[in-house]
Parts: structure tokens; C-alpha cells; sequence
């Protein structure tokens, strides 16, 4: 069997949108499927991590991406005004007209190169993952041009994304463009692969054509292999990941204030400048540190060498309960206590609970963060805190491998109709 992987994010681009397909590049050919990659020859990435390594058992394409830079609007706005925030705004506003997302443009070259490799290479299945949702035009344009089945992957939702951002004209005219996609990924794709099951209900609820599934992202144990925690004088909580959208630090920071203890919050990615300067007015000092983007590594390596971890998963009026992102089955490789600040009765917090790995609170609980974050911090000065151990079972049921067997098995299923 033959299958098309088609990805915005792909090495050397960096970021926790890299790590689905990579792996799926990297595992699906032990499964004896012949995989073939394409992605943007250079997509103007925020950032890049030239230490991944591609599979060499996947073939890569690159197509030329037409597109503006990817940008933090938030960021370049903040704090400007006058002729500079003129000239700031000047340079995010070609991404907000785009619609359904600024990496439409890639489809100018992404289609065409899709269908010769498809054509070329006898290919059976094309795969399409998002986000951007934009990717899913080359999917159905595949599917049209050369009879290749198509398999749809869905890592956020394509309407009601939790971190949306408040109800405006541009706002509205994205969320109307995705509804189109979706009714485009509904109506044609031969199948529909989601990373949450509230992704799976809400495809569902167009009555789509073929099979909807839930495969999860998974825990990549072996990616830890080597690193080593090593218990320090102050106790340290990592939060890796960047700040976008509803996902908010005040509160937590908030508790970290109000408890008075000597605990080192450390945030490893982008962090918003309008948290920081809040941040800045609680006093924290030396208890605040601010590590910026890392690769993936040195992201996964500071993880390890953490007392604890810290998990933020907004309400967002109700979304966040299925939010299940990679950084959850991350931090569970990673193998160390979680203070997870979710909504308790969603996805994410059932994970945590039934695998033992953390304690839950509610996002905006201050009272609640404060202290759980004490309780973390007693057994930390009272013996320490010991890694948190998963059965062989439970390892092997939340391992990438098991998410990408699950996959592997759709697309055969689905290719198997196009015979």
C-alpha cells in the first residue's frame, strides 16, 4: 500500500504541530505502508528545529510555499501605537483576510505537486492532517483528480476551536470558512481520523460520508530515553508550550503569589508580553522563569529534570472539556507529577485521573491551584517527589506505535473500497 502524507508542519519546523506527522512518517513504514510526505519547501515558520530528524525510511516532497510569514498578531500590536502600530498592523492584516487560514495559499503549489506524486507513484491513499484547515483542499483535490482515497486527520476542531479568539468581522468570515471545510471533509473523505472525541461528534453531526474514528495522539516513551530528573534545592514546575488564543497563566501565577513558596515556575516557549508585564506586577522575582522556544529536545529534557509539570486547558465556555492535546500524552512520558489545570470534567482530566499521573484543578480555582501547588511542594521537602510509573499495558495502549497501528488499519480499511 501507498500513502500521501500532506502537512504544513514538517521538519526542520519546529513546534508541537510537527510531532503527529513525524511520527506518522516514521512509523508507518515498519507497518509496510510506502510513505510518501509533502510538505512546504519553506512555510516561513515562527520557528524551526533543525535537530528533528526525517525518517529516511518516508519519501519527502517539498512544493513551494506561497504565503505570508506566520506571525503573533497579539505580539507585534502590543504596546505599539501611532504610525508604528499603523505599520504593525499593515504587516498581520494579508493573514487575517485570508480565509479559512493564511496557509491557503500553499494550495497554488501543494494541489498540483499532490496530484503528480499521487499519479507518479501509484499512490492509494492520501492523507490530509490539520491544522491549517486549508491542507483538506489538497486532500479532496486528490481524491477528484486521481481516484486515491482520502483520509482526513483532525488535531483541532474546525469550528469550535477552543482558543478562538472574541466574536469579530474576521473572526466571524474564518469560522464561516471552516464550516466549509468541514462540510467539504463531511462530504467527501472516505474516512476522518480526530485526536479527541469532540472533534469525532462534531464531524459526526454533519453526516459525513465515510467512517469517523478517534485516534488520539500517543506517548513517545523512547523520545525520553536518557534523560534524567535530578531533584534540586528549589522545587521547579514546567509548563512547555506557547501562550495563544484562551490559554491563560494568571491564575496559576496568581496561586504561585498567594502561596508564598519557594517555587520556581518555568515556562518554556512563547510567552504573551501583556502576561509577562502582569506577571511583573505580582513581584514574583526569581520564582518566574522565562526559557523562550526551545527544540524539542532541550523542551523534552527540561520536562525530566522538573519536580513537577504544569498543564493549562481553558474552559473556553465549555470547548476546553474535550481538548486532548499532545502535550498531555508528553507530559505523561515524561514520567513526572502533573498539576493539571483543565476543566475537571473533560478529556484531559479523566486521562490524568485514570492513569494516576497528577492531581486535577479547575482553571479559573485560584484557592484550588494554591493549593494543590502546596501539597506538591510538602511531599517535594518531605522525601521528594518519585516519577510516576504506567504499567506495560498502559504504556503500550497510550504508546505513538498503538495510535499509528490504529491508523495504519484505517487507511487499509479504506483503501481495500477503492478495489
Amino acid at each position: 500500500m501507498k500513502v500521501l502524507l500532506v502537512t504544513l508542519y514538517f521538519p526542520p519546523a519546529g513546534g508541537g504541530g510537527v510531532q503527529r506527522p513525524l511520527k506518522l512518517a516514521q512509523y508507518l513504514p515498519a507497518l509496510g505502508i510506502e510513505t510518501h510526505v509533502l510538505a512546504p519547501d519553506d512555510p516561513k515558520w515562527i520557528h524551526r528545529d533543525p535537530d528533528l530528524r526525517i525518517p529516511t525510511q518516508a519519501w519527502v516532497h517539498r512544493a513551494a510555499y506561497l504565503g505570508p510569514k506566520a506571525r503573533r498578531p497579539a505580539e507585534e500590536l502590543h504596546g505599539t501605537s501611532g504610525l508604528e502600530r499603523a505599520r504593525a498592523h499593515a504587516r498581520v492584516v494579508t493573514r487575517r483576510v485570508l480565509v479559512p487560514d493564511a496557509s491557503v495559499t500553499w494550495n497554488l503549489t501543494a494541489i498540483p505537486a499532490a496530484i503528480r506524486i499521487a499519479r507518479r507513484e501509484g499512490i492509494d491513499a492520501v492523507m490530509t492532517t490539520s491544522p491549517p484547515g486549508s491542507v483538506h483542499f489538497v486532500g479532496a483535490a486528490v481524491k477528484r483528480a486521481t481516484g486515491a482515497r482520502w483520509l482526513a486527520d483532525l488535531r483541532d476542531a474546525l469550528v469550535a476551536n477552543p482558543h478562538r479568539r472574541a466574536d469579530t468581522a474576521p473572526t466571524r468570515a474564518k469560522q464561516a470558512a471552516n464550516a466549509q471545510v468541514g462540510r467539504l471533509v463531511a462530504r467527501y473523505a472516505d474516512a476522518v481520523s480526530c485526536v479527541s472525541d469532540a472533534i469525532a461528534d462534531e464531524v459526526r453531526a454533519l453526516a459525513p460520508r465515510g467512517v469517523v474514528r478517534t485516534i488520539a495522539n500517543g506517548c513517545d516513551f523512547d523520545d525520553f530515553a536518557g534523560l534524567e530528573y535530578r531533584p534540586a534545592a528549589r522545587f521547579r514546575i514546567t509548563h512547555t508550550g506557547s501562550f495563544f488564543g484562551k490559554r491563560d497563566p494568571r491564575p496559576f501565577l496568581q496561586a504561585l503569589h498567594d502561596s508564598g513558596l519557594d517555587v520556581v515556575a518555568r515556562f518554556v516557549g512563547d510567552f504573551r508580553a501583556s502576561d509577562l508585564e502582569w506577571a511583573q506586577s505580582l513581584g514574583l522575582g526569581d520564582r518566574l522563569q522565562l526559557v523562550g522556544y526551545a527544540p524539542h529536545g532541550e523542551s523534552l529534557r527540561l520536562q525530566r529534570d522538573s519536580e513537577a509539570l504544569l498543564l493549562l486547558i481553558p474552559e473556553a465556555g465549555g470547548r476546553g472539556k474535550g481538548v486532548l492535546s499532545g502535550k498531555v500524552f508528553e507530559y505523561l512520558a515524561g514520567g513526572r507529577p502533573i498539576l493539571a489545570v483543565v476543566p475537571p470534567d473533560g478529556a484531559a482530566a479523566r486521562l490524568i485521573r485514570d492513569t494516576g499521573a497528577g492531581v486535577v484543578v479547575a482553571p479559573d480555582d485560584v484557592a484550588g491551584i494554591r493549593e494543590a501547588l502546596e501539597t506538591l511542594h510538602a511531599r517535594f521537602r518531605d522525601g521528594g517527589l518519585p516519577s510516576v510509573e504506567l504499567s506495560e499495558s498502559v504504556r503500550r495502549h497510550l504508546s505513538r506505535q498503538a495510535r499509528v497501528e490504529e491508523t495504519a488499519d484505517l487507511l487499509r480499511e479504506i483503501a481495500t473500497l477503492a478495489q
